[in-house]
C-alpha cells in the first residue's frame, strides 16, 4: 500500500543540496548586494567565510584556505594545471569525476609520465600501487558511487609527490586527515547545502612550496593563476577572489557554517550524516531487493549513498532496460513528491542515489524507506 507519511523535506538530491534545517531566504537579509566585494564590508565577509572554514574543519596552521571561482571543479582544475608536471603522477578514478579529471591530465595536459589507477563502481583501486615519489589525484569520496577511501592510510608521511585531494562530497561530512592532503578541494553546494559556483582550495606548506618553485611548461589563464611573480597571490587567501564572487551567495554561506557550528561543529556535521547512513544501512539490511552499490562496507559512503537492485529477475535485464526501469522508480518518487532527484548519476549503473549529507534530517530518510519499497512494488506489478 502506498505510504500515508511522506518525508518533511523530499529533497534528496546530491547537488545542489538540501539547505540546512531551518533555513529561509530571511537568513539573508544582510547581505551587502550592490556593493563591491573589494569594499571593506566585502572584503570582511569573505575573509570571514575563510577564516571560519578553516577554524572547523580544524586546518592546521600554515595551510591557505581560498575561495576560488568555478565551485570544485574550478579548484580541481586550478590544482591540476598549476602543480603537475613537476613529477609524474597516478590519476585514481573508480567513478565519473575521477575518470574526469584523468581525461583532463592526459588530453588537456598531455603529460608525458601517468599512472591511471582505476576501479570499476563499487569498488577502490588497489591503493597499495601508489607510489610515494609520484603526485596522486583522488577523490575522497565517489558522488556518483557511493564508494570513500576508508582512511588516508595508504599516503606515505614519507612521500615526495604531493597528494591532489577532491574531497568535494567529503568535507564536513567526513574526517580529512590534512597531514596528508596538500591541496584540498570542496564546493559550498553538497555538505552544507550552500549555493553553486564557489569553490574552495585548501594548501598545505608543501603545496605552496610547489607553487612558487614550478612553472608550468603551459600557458595558465588568469582564473587559475595562483601566483605572481613566483610568490603566492596571498590575497585570494584572505578575500581578494580572483573574479567577483556572489555576496549573496557569500552570505548563504555564512549561515551554513552558523549552523554547523551551532550542531558541534565537525563533529556534529560528521555524526549527523554517520547518523543518517545508519537508518538507510538498517532498511538496506532487511531488504531484499536493494544493496549498496559499494562492495566493501568499509568504503559506503555517509553522503552520497548509491544503491543497486539486486533482485535476480531486475539482474538479468540488459542495462539500458535497467536503466529504465530505474528511472521509472525516481520518477514515481518524484510524482508523488516523495524524492525528487534520487537517480543514478548518468554514467553510473542504474539504481537510486540518496543524499545523507549533514543538512538532511534522519527522520525524512525514515519515512523515505517505506516509498521505496512502494515504488519497487509499483515496477514489479507494471
Amino acid at each position: 500500500m502506498k505510504p500515508l507519511q511522506k518525508p518533511a523535506n523530499p529533497l534528496f538530491s546530491s547537488g545542489p543540496c538540501a539547505k540546512r534545517p531551518g533555513w529561509t531566504i530571511d537568513n539573508l537579509k544582510n547581505a551587502p548586494l550592490g556593493r563591491s566585494h573589494r569594499a571593506k564590508i566585502g572584503k570582511s565577509r569573505l575573509k570571514q567565510a575563510i577564516d571560519r572554514t578553516a577554524s572547523i574543519l580544524g586546518v592546521p596552521e600554515g595551510y591557505r584556505v581560498g575561495i576560488v571561482p568555478a565551485s570544485d571543479t574550478g579548484a580541481v582544475e586550478m590544482a591540476l594545471w598549476s602543480m603537475l608536471g613537476a613529477r609524474g603522477v597516478d590519476m585514481l578514478a573508480w567513478e565519473s569525476f575521477g575518470s574526469g579529471w584523468i581525461t583532463d591530465v592526459t588530453k588537456q595536459l598531455k603529460l608525458d609520465d601517468i599512472r591511471s589507477l582505476t576501479a570499476d563502481y563499487g569498488d577502490l583501486p588497489d591503493l597499495s600501487l601508489v607510489d610515494p615519489a609520484r603526485d596522486v589525484v583522488f577523490t575522497w569520496n565517489g558522488t556518483t558511487s557511493g564508494v570513500k577511501v576508508p582512511n588516508a592510510d595508504w599516503i606515505s608521511d614519507d612521500r615526495a609527490g604531493l597528494t591532489i585531494c577532491d574531497a568535494t562530497s567529503a568535507a564536513f561530512a567526513m574526517d580529512l586527515p590534512w597531514d596528508k592532503l596538500d591541496v584540498t578541494t570542496f564546493s559550498w553546494q553538497k555538505v552544507l547545502g550552500g549555493e553553486a559556483a564557489h569553490g574552495m582550495i585548501i594548501l598545505s606548506p608543501r603545496a605552496v612550496e610547489r607553487l612558487e618553485n614550478y612553472n608550468p611548461a603551459w600557458p595558465l589563464p588568469k582564473i587559475f593563476r595562483l601566483t605572481k611573480g613566483g610568490k603566492l597571490i596571498e590575497g585570494i587567501f584572505s578575500g581578494a577572489t580572483i573574479n567577483t564572487p556572489s555576496m549573496l551567495c557569500v552570505e548563504d554561506y555564512l549561515d551554513a557554517l552558523n549552523w554547523a557550528e551551532s550542531i558541534g561543529g565537525l563533529k556534529g556535521m560528521i555524526a549527523k550524516s554517520e547518523e543518517n547512513l545508519a537508518v538507510i544501512r538498517d532498511w538496506v539490511a532487511r531488504t531484499d531487493w536493494v544493496a549498496f552499490l559499494a562492495n566493501d562496507a568499509q568504503t559506503v559512503s555517509n553522503t552520497s549513498v548509491c544503491l543497486k537492485i539486486v533482485a535476480p529477475w531486475f539482474t538479468a535485464l540488459e542495462p539500458l532496460v535497467q536503466a529504465a526501469v530505474a528511472k521509472k522508480m525516481a520518477t514515481l518518487l518524484d510524482e508523488e513528491g516523495a524524492a525528487f532527484d534520487i537517480g543514478a548519476y548518468r554514467d553510473a549503473p542504474a539504481g537510486l542515489r540518496i543524499w545523507a549529507g549533514s543538512t538532511v534530517e534522519a527522520n525524512d530518510l525514515s519515512a523515505l524507506l517505506p516509498w521505496l519499497d512502494w515504488a519497487y512494488a509499483q515496477i514489479t506489478t507494471s
